[in-house]
């Protein structure tokens, strides 16, 4: 079975994450849309685009979003399975959230790493 396929989005909180976003957007480039984030699309190796993206977002610092890792950080990882990659890894052992999320972005589901971290699964819907 495949488990993580790419990165879907890199997630982290900030003090200030408007001034935060801001400096990004300076010194870095990033384009840093209304929502607090960016999108970067993928592509082949022609460097046409194949419909993959990976989200750069900041959000508030104290926001239960993390919860309950305590990181200041979730990274969010591209599955193509996202049921049978979650049956998996309570089968090994680790700490699976219980809750999951079916939206219109995706299926999305958590794991808790060895280092109390907050993981997300993200299994895109199809075509994307």
């Amino acid at each position: 079975m495949k488990r993580v396929t790419g990165i879907g989005g890199i997630f982290f909180h900030a003090q200030d994450p408007a001034a935060l976003r801001a400096w990004y957007a300076r010194h870095l480039g990033v384009d840093v849309q209304d929502w607090g984030g960016a999108a970067f699309t993928w592509s082949d190796e022609a460097r046409q685009p194949d419909g993959g993206v990976t989200i750069w977002s900041i959000g508030q610092a104290g926001s239960e979003h993390f919860a309950p890792g305590k990181a200041s950080f979730m990274i969010n990882y591209r599955v193509a399975d996202l049921a049978a990659l979650l049956q998996a890894l309570r089968d090994e052992g680790c700490q699976v959230l219980d809750q999951t999320d079916d939206a219109e972005f995706g299926k999305f589901g958590w794991v808790i790493d060895p280092e109390g971290n907050k993981v997300e699964l993200w299994e895109p819907p199809a075509g994307r």
